[in-house]
């Protein structure tokens, strides 16, 4: 097995990145009344825009970036 010791977005290798509170609607009722009630941190990359969500509600106060970048 080859270990890949990069950092950076997985897509192009950048190490410039940003992150961003977002809310999101559920579905059923919470969807019909607009009612945003899940919340996500986005860790984004500023080339090529590749994102991921991580959840805030189990956040455990970790860096999302420490994930993002590896």
């Amino acid at each position: 097995m080859v270990m890949d010791n990069r950092k950076g977005c997985i897509k192009c290798g950048s190490t410039d990145a940003d992150k961003k509170d977002v809310a999101m609607t559920g579905t059923g009722l919470s969807k019909m009344f607009d009612v945003q009630n899940n919340q996500f941190t986005v860790v984004f990359c500023k080339h090529c825009g590749y994102s991921e969500f991580y959840n805030k509600n189990s956040s455990t106060g970790s860096n999302v970036f420490d994930f993002f970048f590896g």
